[in-house]
C-alpha cells in the first residue's frame, strides 16, 4: 500500500506541527554544513511554534501542510507572504518564505504540488513573480527550482548563529490575466 501525501490550507493549531517540519527539515538540510550550536539556535527563533502561530494570524500570509496517510504525519509544508528580502523592485511580488518537505518524500511530487499551490496563490493575488532565498550551496534546490522555471535575480547574505552564507535570490515570472 503507497502512503499519500495531501495537502490543506493550514490553520490555527498547526504551529506545533509546521515548527517540528521546519526544525527538522532545517536540521536534515544544514547538519554538517552549518554550526550544530547555529543550528539550533536559528530553529529556536526562525521555526518556533510562536513564528507560525504569528503567521498563521497575519492575513498576507498563507501556509499549506503536507500530510502523510494513515495518520496524518505532517511531511512538509510551504510559507508564502510579501516580500522580505534585500531589494528594490519587488513591490508587486510575493514571496516563497519557505517549502520544506523531508528529505525521503523528495523526488515523489510532493514539492511540485506545494509550488504549484503557491504560483496558484501568487496569481490569485495577482503578484508579477514570486521570489525566494536559496542557499547558495543548497545545489539539489537550486537544481529544483531551476527546473520550475526559477532564475537568478540577485544575490544577499542570511545570517544564521553570527555568520553571514551566501543566497541566490531566485524568481519566477508569473503570467498575468
Amino acid at each position: 500500500m503507497k502512503n499519500e501525501i495531501s495537502i490543506r490550507r493550514a490553520r490555527e493549531g498547526d504551529e506545533e506541527a509546521l515548527a517540528l517540519v521546519g526544525q527538522a527539515t532545517f536540521l536534515e538540510t544544514f547538519a554538517g554544513v552549518l554550526d550544530g550550536a547555529a543550528i539550533v539556535g536559528h530553529c529556536q527563533k526562525a521555526h518556533s511554534a510562536s513564528q507560525y502561530c504569528n503567521w498563521l494570524a497575519d492575513s498576507e500570509v498563507a501556509i499549506w501542510l503536507a500530510e502523510i496517510a494513515p495518520g496524518n504525519a505532517p511531511v512538509g509544508y510551504l510559507v508564502i507572504a510579501p516580500p522580505d528580502l534585500p531589494m528594490v523592485d519587488i513591490g508587486q511580488d510575493l514571496e516563497l518564505k519557505r517549502i520544506y518537505l523531508l528529505s525521503r518524500y523528495h523526488g515523489g511530487g510532493t514539492g511540485k504540488q506545494l509550488l504549484a499551490q503557491a504560483i496558484d496563490h501568487a496569481q490569485s493575488q495577482r503578484a508579477a513573480r514570486l521570489v525566494l532565498g536559496v542557499y547558495s550551496g543548497n545545489t539539489a534546490a537550486i537544481a529544483f527550482y531551476r527546473r520550475q522555471g526559477f532564475a537568478n535575480l540577485a544575490e544577499r547574505k542570511f545570517n544564521v548563529g553570527g555568520k553571514d552564507y551566501d543566497d541566490h535570490v531566485m524568481s519566477l515570472a508569473l503570467a498575468t490575466a
